[in-house]
């Protein structure tokens, strides 16, 4: 501090700061008068560590000008210690003109010299001249490698740097240190190459620096980063005190290894952490979808005395923004208000983002008008929030108005506003080509991202030819474009060409396997995708994740194949995602509940520790489906007293629990309070729910006036619940009402015409039955075949009503016929009064296979297709007490549990 306040005194007072290089001489002219000598008695060295010293401590550039003015006047300026000085000085001012200019007039630059040229050259982006520098070099050292190297790391370029490293190896191996190996290894890192990664590892054992400390934390960070985390734990373990660094680093091992519970671990047992530390987990958390643990994770932050970051909220507003949760992310909204006197633009933009996902555009607009810096990803978070709720004109109004603003957009921005037209209608369309053709005249069109959502746009308005076109011509495929291509075809019914695109795929990731099971799904062929999650456990490189859960666990469920079911939640506890994630326990739920098992859903239901909507909509469903009313309304109510605000799928599910157990009181209840007190807007489902629990009460005219008063147009499903009500009360009258306008809106529906034909027998009007089957036979309508199905031995074996083709029919009919003969000893007579026998319906031969292939001890579990006829119902119950057996049948309408000759639904369904 003595020698800069000497240095400060010497030369603040020269009349004016020189700023340009190239006017040194009029600073020298202007000053010559008025800076004192240099004091007495010191030396040329002095004199020469004062000025160096001076240099050094210059807090603004207009100083070190001021000093190299003072050298030139002295005749000091040749003395290429003072000169490097100087340079080191500019280049950290950012003046590069100057740097070039002094270096030009150096006449004997040494190596320092041309090593603070090429740092400060490459360090400001100007690689080709660092690399002119570094190739005029007479002598280079490990300072000389290391610092070009470190330039083109620092840009980016890092094949680059690996070349460079590579060219060190050939030529000055001698030169190569620890830095040289750590620079390298952070480079193969960001350019994730396995083979890379193996090669310098065996280069730092053979040149010994294996064991030093720098080393081995870029060895870790390295092998992490090229999915070799099995290495990188091995190499951790072997440090006997691992610093911070390594511990953090360790975290992001464990999860790929091991998943988030793990990392967990890690992070509990950490002897001491830093701020990295929290926001390693706290992101890990947030993107693993673990977000009630994210939020929990930020209280103990700030309660362990850390003060939160910007990565902290951006981590915090993005778990609110995917889960969506809008009352965490307020809160953390007046923290940030609170804690920070600037909001910087990434929390700016995590906070847009976070209240448009959770559709709170005008809390968004009005937040991102509040942001002093607005960027590139503040205006996309806002352009986004607008097409994902479908506002096509309000995102192309924002996107406009960026432009006007001049405000540059980027290939993510592009990607965004062309999402906003995935509602497939024709303004849609012709919005969408206008942005196609703005991606050819901006040059984003070659764009991964861009083609992505150009591909994914035109299948969703049904152009599946263009978007195979755009594939085709995209020069970089990633796993989105593939991913797209797979889900488009799935869209179109084209599961073959999905699996075309699937198999063609040199490399997959979870996303595409998730895909294709999603494809297979939405194609009915839930079979096929249970069979590939097989074929993907055997993939080295792939590791489902929760989405993959999710979806396989729908599939069990809508085959109600309990026993796959039942491997794939062993799969997922042996990952922990059954406590861990709240969709997968979801999943559980519904599995269970479907498959006939409602105990088991009840205990994983509650087992959840942070149940949310879908969590209660999954048990009231559950409920609902297994005829148990009473107990969908407590756990609806339970639901309300929870604070959970009840949504459309909520109030279908509690409407059809009312239903199936006739609460019909309940149920007015419930439809009134949906709209007056939760704000919701009755739908076809709702309309329909009703219309059932009144006719199946007997009011039918009231179940009419219901339909008649409808807002909106009643579909099929309205009225089918009004024609099978009225076949429940033999009332042909309004019968032939509701079936003229099913027949008028869904002529080809099989259903309504057979139910109105058994209704007509029923009351013995044999001729309007024969007359209804004798139009379903003008009309070229043919009854959809009833088809059931049972499980055992993990096979799935399906039966067609009067089907022989199965290898032990005649068995079958044997036994069936036996049990024929042992329930008419209690009173069993075939009452249907259809012309055809059901003697052979598709679930009497299920049961049969069933009762010859399962042990006494194992109820019987068996699905059907279509709704079970009131024969069935009765051989059923009669069988189950005879037997001695649980029967349990999922028709296309609920479960109906047998047991000691009853049934759950007690003669209500």
């Amino acid at each position: 501090m003595i020698r800069l306040s000497w240095a400060r005194r010497k030369f603040l007072s020269l009349s004016q700061v020189l700023v340009p290089f190239s006017h040194l001489h009029e600073a020298i002219a202007g000053a010559a008068a008025e800076v004192p000598p240099f004091p007495a008695k010191k030396s040329y060295l002095d004199i020469t560590l004062d000025l160096s010293d001076a240099i050094k401590f210059s807090s603004r550039l207009s100083e070190s000008q001021t000093i190299h003015a003072r050298l030139i006047f002295t005749g000091l300026s040749s003395s290429l210690f003072l000169q490097n000085s100087l340079l080191h000085s500019y280049f950290s001012f950012g003046a590069i003109g100057d740097a070039r200019r002094l270096f030009e007039t150096i006449s004997s630059p040494n190596t320092i010299t041309c090593n603070i040229m090429v740092t400060g050259l490459s360090k400001s982006g100007n690689l080709e001249d660092a690399r002119q520098v570094f190739d005029e070099m007479p002598v280079r050292d490990s300072a000389s490698w290391n610092s070009l190297m470190s330039g083109y790391y620092s840009q980016g370029k890092f094949e680059d740097t690996i070349e460079i490293f590579a060219s060190m190896i050939c030529n000055a191996l001698e030169k190569l240190d620890i830095f040289s190996l750590t620079v390298s290894m952070k480079a193969v890192g960001a350019l994730q190459c396995y083979e890379l990664s193996l090669r310098l590892h065996v280069l730092a054992k053979k040149m010994g620096f294996e064991n030093a400390s720098q080393v081995k934390r870029s060895l870790i960070d390295m092998n992490i980063k090229c999915g070799a985390a099995d290495i990188a734990a091995k190499i951790f373990k072997q440090i006997q005190s691992p610093d911070l660094f390594c511990w953090n680093s360790i975290i992001l091992c464990y999860l790929k290894l091991y998943g988030v519970e793990h990392a967990l671990k890690v992070f509990n047992n950490m002897p001491e952490r830093d701020i990295i530390s929290w926001n390693t987990v706290i992101s890990i958390l947030s993107q693993q979808g673990h977000y009630w643990e994210t939020f929990s994770m930020i209280i103990n932050m700030q309660v362990e005395g850390y003060r939160l970051s910007s990565t902290t909220y951006t981590c915090g507003l993005t778990a609110c923004a995917n889960f969506p949760h809008l009352d965490w992310g307020k809160h953390l909204h007046a923290v940030i208000l609170k804690s920070e006197a600037i909001i910087d633009a990434f929390v700016g933009s995590a906070l847009v983002d976070m209240y448009a996902k959770c559709g709170h555009l005008d809390t968004a607009k009005r937040t991102f008008d509040s942001l002093s810096d607005h960027n590139i990803v503040s205006w996309t978070s806002l352009i986004g929030g607008y097409a994902q709720f479908g506002k096509v004109e309000e995102a192309g109004e924002l996107f406009n108005k960026m432009r006007r603003e001049r405000m540059s957009f980027d290939k993510f921005t592009l990607s965004t506003i062309i999402s906003a037209c995935y509602n497939g209608t024709d303004s849609d369309v012709h919005f969408g080509c206008q942005l196609h053709c703005l991606c050819f005249k901006t040059g984003y069109s070659p764009s991964t991202p861009v083609s992505n959502a150009l591909l994914t746009m035109y299948a969703k308005c049904e152009r599946i030819e263009s978007s195979e076109s755009i594939f085709k011509s995209m020069a970089s495929k990633d796993v989105v474009s593939w991913t797209s291509m797979i889900t488009a075809y799935a869209q179109f019914g084209n599961i073959g060409k999905a699996r075309e695109f699937f198999d063609s795929m040199s490399t997959r990731n979870v996303v595409t396997w998730n895909a294709i099971f999603g494809a297979y799904m939405l194609n009915e062929q839930e079979e096929e995708a249970l069979k590939l999650f097989v074929v993907m456990l055997r993939e080295d490189d792939v590791r489902p994740d929760w989405v993959t859960y999710v979806r396989l666990l729908s599939a069990a469920a809508d085959m109600g194949a309990l026993k796959i079911g039942t491997q794939v939640i062993a799969h997922t506890m042996k990952l922990g995602f059954n406590n861990s994630n709240t969709s997968v326990a979801n999943g559980i739920i519904t599995m269970y509940s479907k498959s006939g098992k409602i105990v088991e859903a009840q205990q994983v239901f509650d087992s959840i520790t942070n149940k949310d909507l879908i969590s209660w909509n999954a048990m009231i469903t559950a409920y609902a489906q297994h005829g148990l009313g009473r107990e969908a309304v407590k756990a609806f109510e339970k639901m309300l007293l929870e604070s959970i605000q009840p949504d459309y799928i909520s109030y279908v599910a509690v409407l059809s629990g009312c239903s199936h157990s006739g609460l019909v009181s309940q149920g007015k209840s419930y439809f009134d309070q949906m709209t007056r007190i939760h704000g919701i807007v009755p739908g076809t489902e709702h309309f329909a729910c009703m219309v059932d629990l009144l006719g199946r009460a007997g009011f039918l005219q009231q179940a009419k006036e219901v339909i008649v008063n409808m807002p909106i147009e009643p579909t099929a499903e309205v009225w089918g619940a009004m024609l099978g009500a009225c076949k429940l009360h033999n009332n042909t009258e309004l019968a032939d009402f509701a079936a003229k306008h099913i027949f008028q809106l869904d002529s080809k529906d099989s259903g309504s015409y057979i139910l109105l034909a058994k209704l007509y027998a029923d009351v013995g009007n044999f001729k309007n039955s024969a007359g209804v089957r004798r139009l379903m036979k003008e009309k070229g309508i043919r009854k959809k075949p009833g088809c059931s199905w049972i499980e055992i031995d993990n096979r799935i074996h399906a039966f067609i009503a009067e089907d022989l083709n199965h290898p032990q029919i005649n068995d079958i009919l044997i036994v069936l016929g036996n049990l024929f003969e042992r329930i008419k000893a209690f009173g069993y007579v075939n009452q249907d009064s259809c012309s055809r026998s059901t003697r052979h319906h598709s679930e009497k031969l299920a049961m049969t296979f069933g009762l010859m292939n399962l042990p006494p001890w194992m109820p019987l579990h068996i699905m059907k297709n279509l709704r079970i006829c009131s024969d069935c119902h009765s051989v059923i119950k009669l069988v189950s007490l005879i037997c001695k057996r649980e029967i349990v049948v999922r028709d296309a309408i609920r479960f109906h549990h047998f047991k000691d000759g009853s049934c759950s639904c007690c003669e209500y369904w």
